[in-house]
């Protein structure tokens, strides 16, 4: 056996040993969207209703703010509280577009690893194993592809709600700003 031939066993070793945490990583990843999708969903209507949460609830820290600790630096400690909300808002976004990222990657994967035994049950007359994978591979581009899709769309929304709420936040920190300084 020559060394390009041990090297070609030693990737298709490894790769075998890969096949069941991309496996595992897609279908956890596929739980993850459900969750995040179902998240989604019910922000979704309470924002249709009329209901915003993150937003009352931000609000409300900001006027809490400004009755607890008014007087000079009042402008520095809601902005500082206007920037936590917002950075706490696209940390969740930021899940999303890796799943955007790592959903292909994970696909790709999950369907190159199989197609290598599906040849070699191709090349070892072997129907069932070639069967049984390709379908498996494909599966996986499916799967992968599918979170990608769910997660993009899911963080263009967010995007524009997260955008949304914090101008609405700016001006009422404006507003707590000039009440504060007796300009209501």
């Amino acid at each position: 056996m020559t060394a390009v031939d041990q090297l070609r066993e030693l990737f298709h070793h490894i790769a075998a040993f890969l096949v069941w945490p991309v496996l595992l990583g897609l279908l956890a990843l596929m739980a993850a969207m459900f969750i995040a999708l179902g998240g989604f969903l019910r922000e979704a209507w309470d924002r249709r209703s009329g209901r915003r949460g993150v937003l009352v609830r931000a609000q409300r820290k900001l006027d809490e703010i400004a009755a607890s600790q008014p007087g000079e630096g009042l402008d520095l400690r809601l902005e500082e509280c206007l920037q936590n909300t917002e950075r706490e808002a696209w940390r969740g976004l930021g899940r999303l577009r890796l799943a955007v990222r790592v959903g292909p990657s994970l696909g790709l994967m999950g369907t190159l690893i199989p197609m290598s035994d599906a040849l070699q049950g191709l090349a070892d007359g072997n129907l069932p194993a070639l069967a049984s994978n390709m379908v498996t591979a494909f599966a996986a581009t499916v799967i992968g592809l599918t979170i990608s899709v769910a997660a993009y769309l899911i963080a263009g929304a967010r995007e524009s709600w997260v955008r949304a709420d914090a101008q609405a936040l700016a001006f009422h920190a404006e507003r707590v700003l000039r009440k504060a300084n007796g300009k209501a």
